[in-house]
C-alpha cells in the first residue's frame, strides 16, 4: 500500500503547485487582493472571473469595495483606503463593544436620551434590556439607543468610546477612529471602506447581530410591557435583493449615503461597502448583481 500513498502525495503536491501558480497569475491579471481576517483561512471555494467577465458599473460613491466574505479576496475596489466619515455604520462597533461588556438580558434605566437624528423612541425613565437597545441601535439606527448603551455598558461614556477604538485596533482597522457611539459627524472621526468591511465581517459573525441586521421590522416592549417600540429597518434592500442579509446603513450631511451589505447566494457570500454615494441602495444593488454575475466560485 505504501507506493499508493506516495503516488497520492506526489499528485497532491503537483496539483497544489499549479493551483497556486495559476491563482497568482489571476491575482495579477484581475487585481485580486486576498485579505486574511483573524486566523489562517480554511480552504474555502474562491471566486474567479467568468469567461464573459464584464467591467463593474460606474458608481458615484467616493469609496467602495466588494470582498468575498470567506476568503477575503477583493472583487472590486474604488479608493478603498480613503478616510471618510463613517456615519451610522459606527453602530456596528457600538454593538460589538456593548455585547462584550453587558449581558443581553440586563435591564437598564435610560437616564440620558440623545434626541438628535434617528431614534428608536426612548424616553427618560424607560427600563429596557440591553438586547432591546441593540435591536433599536441596528434596526432603527437609533442614536438614543447608541448613547444609552454607551452610558450603560461602561464605567463612563469616554471609557466606552475608548473601548470602541481599542476594538478597532484589535480588528486591524488601521484607518479608523471613533469619537462617539452614534456616528455623528466629527472632524476627528473617520474610517474607510476597507476597514468597514472588516467591521461588518466580524459583526455578522455574532449570531445576535447577524439576526438583527436582517430584520425588516419588529415590535418590542420595555420591561413592563406597557411601552411599545416599533422598529423599522432603514435598509431598503432587505427583501428586495436575492440573498441579502443586512448589514448597516449610514447617512449624515457630511458623509452623504453609506451602506454595508452582506449577500449570500448558493453558499457564497460577499460583503459590499459603499461610502459617499448619491444612491447607496441602487449602487449597492448594482455591485451585488455584478459580483455574482461575473464570478464563479471554484473548490480548491
Amino acid at each position: 500500500m505504501r507506493p499508493f500513498f506516495v503516488t497520492v502525495t506526489i499528485v497532491s503536491l503537483i496539483f497544489a503547485f499549479f493551483w497556486l501558480k495559476n491563482f497568482s497569475n489571476l491575482q495579477s491579471k484581475f487585481n485580486i487582493t486576498p485579505q486574511v481576517y483573524g486566523d489562517l483561512p480554511k480552504l474555502y471555494p474562491y471566486p474567479m472571473p467568468t469567461d464573459n467577465f464584464q467591467k463593474p458599473p460606474p458608481i458615484s460613491a467616493r469609496s467602495a469595495i466588494v470582498i468575498d466574505a470567506k476568503t477575503g479576496i477583493t472583487l472590486f475596489e474604488k479608493d478603498p483606503d480613503v478616510r471618510h466619515l463613517p456615519a451610522s455604520t459606527t453602530k456596528l462597533m457600538t454593538a460589538l463593544v456593548a455585547l462584550e461588556r453587558c449581558s443581553v438580558q440586563t435591564p437598564v434605566r435610560v437616564n440620558n436620551v440623545e434626541k438628535e437624528g434617528t431614534q428608536m423612541g426612548l424616553s427618560q425613565g424607560d427600563v429596557v434590556t440591553i438586547e432591546t437597545l441593540i435591536y433599536g441601535l441596528l434596526i432603527s439606527s437609533g442614536n438614543d439607543a447608541a448613547y444609552a448603551l454607551a452610558y450603560s455598558c461602561s464605567d463612563s461614556y469616554d471609557h466606552f468610546v475608548n473601548s470602541m477604538n481599542q476594538k478597532a485596533k484589535e480588528l486591524e482597522m488601521a484607518n479608523t477612529y471613533f469619537t462617539n457611539p452614534a456616528g455623528f459627524d466629527d472632524p476627528e472621526e473617520y474610517s474607510t471602506a476597507r476597514d468597514l468591511v472588516k467591521l461588518a465581517k466580524v459583526a455578522v459573525s455574532n449570531p445576535l447581530i447577524s439576526k438583527i441586521v436582517a430584520i425588516a421590522s419588529v415590535n418590542l416592549t420595555d420591561i413592563s410591557g406597557q411601552k411599545t417600540y416599533y422598529l423599522e429597518n432603514v435598509n431598503k434592500l432587505l427583501g428586495q435583493v436575492e440573498g441579502i442579509e443586512g448589514v448597516k446603513t449610514g447617512q449624515t450631511e457630511g458623509s452623504l449615503e453609506i451602506l454595508l451589505t452582506k449577500t449570500t447566494r448558493q453558499s457564497n457570500t460577499i460583503i459590499v461597502a459603499i461610502l459617499g454615494s448619491l444612491d447607496r441602495f441602487g449602487e449597492s444593488k448594482q455591485l451585488i448583481e455584478w459580483a455574482f454575475a461575473n464570478h464563479h466560485w471554484l473548490n480548491p
